[in-house]
């Protein structure tokens, strides 16, 4: 099986640390997350690779081809000249996909297990990870007037959240746009299908990168979470 790893975007709000790199290359605890991203997949036997990219694409081109080897995986590029969204992205690849694949934003990192994702429902076109919503906030317990505590950044397990990792039957290709996002067009369409699924995950390990306090924040619990060399 391959992995499809979405990794064109800008990173404006991780300014200054995208200013000469792609998201996917920053660091948390010494190694880029699309290092992180491809040993978590490697730890479910994937060591072939399409990486799409678009900002800074020679930059992530040159990484890739420097640690491939030393990562052990095989690895395509597509590049992105104007932005496509991530089902355009996808639908460009879509001569070197004729099977299954999982696809993965390349800003999360996580370890949840693929194999359960693609266990679903055979007749779905698409599976989605869904994760428990953390609050942003410290939230409030009162009772009447009376604050009884506080809880810092609770999860909210009563709420789910897309977690960026998808496993994508090769039909799906029937339903991505040439250029739009397959979050906005492709999941809505299957979803009034009855073709899309979701797979709940509650305790895994899960982070989307998306400021400079989320990098300092995984930096300190990725050691913690992973064991890979």
């Amino acid at each position: 099986m391959k992995a499809v790893i979405l990794a064109g975007g800008y990173g404006k709000r991780l300014r200054p640390l995208t200013d000469d790199k792609p998201k996917p290359l920053i660091e948390i605890a010494g190694k880029p997350i699309l290092e992180w991203q491809i040993l978590w997949l490697k730890s479910f036997g994937i060591t072939s690779f399409i990486i799409l990219a678009g900002y800074k694409k020679e930059v992530l081109v040159e990484w890739v081809t420097k640690n491939k080897a030393r990562l052990g995986i095989e690895c395509l590029f597509s590049m992105e000249e104007e932005p496509l969204g991530t089902g355009g992205a996808i639908h460009q690849v879509k001569s070197f996909l004729n099977e299954d694949f999982i696809a993965v934003n390349g800003d999360i990192l996580t370890n949840l297990d693929i194999r359960e994702l693609k266990q679903v429902d055979e007749t779905a076109i698409a599976s989605i990870s869904l994760v428990p919503l953390r609050s942003p906030y410290g939230v409030v317990q009162t009772e009447g007037d009376k604050i009884i505590k506080f809880v810092e950044k609770p999860v909210l397990k009563d709420y789910w959240i897309n977690a960026g990792v998808y496993f994508l039957k090769s039909s799906i290709f029937e339903y991505l746009p040439e250029k739009g996002d397959i979050e906005r067009i492709t999941f809505p369409t299957l979803a009034e299908k009855g073709l899309l699924r979701g797979k709940k995950f509650e305790n895994v390990y899960w982070r989307s990168i998306d400021s400079v306090k989320d990098v300092e924040e995984a930096s300190n619990e990725i050691p913690q979470v992973f064991n890979f060399e």
